[in-house]
């Protein structure tokens, strides 16, 4: 068997590092998730349903900011304005695309969540703590 070069070990090193840190908050979203999953498998509720909503959102949206963005800006652009440019609806289009959406998709995530912590919290308060 061939022995594993120090040259091939630092780069299987640094890819899993770079890797990490490029996903980092995706990995969190993905953790609350599953365990999100694992509650829902054990005991259905309305609770686990907004946090699987809320961490699926919140995890899209990181895909969305990070590698959606350009492409659907770009083919939204060139289907909409095919021959003249139209500056206007070009900043409308950047600006619902890649400002807006965003936005919309982080606050709507967290939402979910709050939601979820409140539904959880006004239910464990109802039972007065029996």
């Amino acid at each position: 068997m061939d022995q594993v070069t120090p040259d091939l070990t630092y780069g299987f090193i640094h890819t899993v590092y770079a890797t990490f840190i490029h996903n980092y908050i995706l990995f969190a979203y993905l953790l609350g998730l599953s365990i999100a999953l694992i509650l829902a498998f054990k005991k259905p509720s309305r609770y686990s349903f907004f946090l699987i909503l809320g961490f699926a959102v919140l995890a899209f949206s990181f895909e969305y900011d990070k590698h959606i963005i350009e492409g659907l800006r770009e083919q939204t652009l060139q289907s909409l304005i095919i021959e003249k440019p139209h500056y206007t609806a070009q900043k409308w289009v950047s600006v619902f695309i890649s400002e807006i959406l965003p936005l919309f998709f982080y606050a709507l995530g967290w939402l979910l969540i709050y939601i979820a912590i409140l539904i959880g919290g006004l239910k464990h308060g109802s039972t007065d703590g029996k």
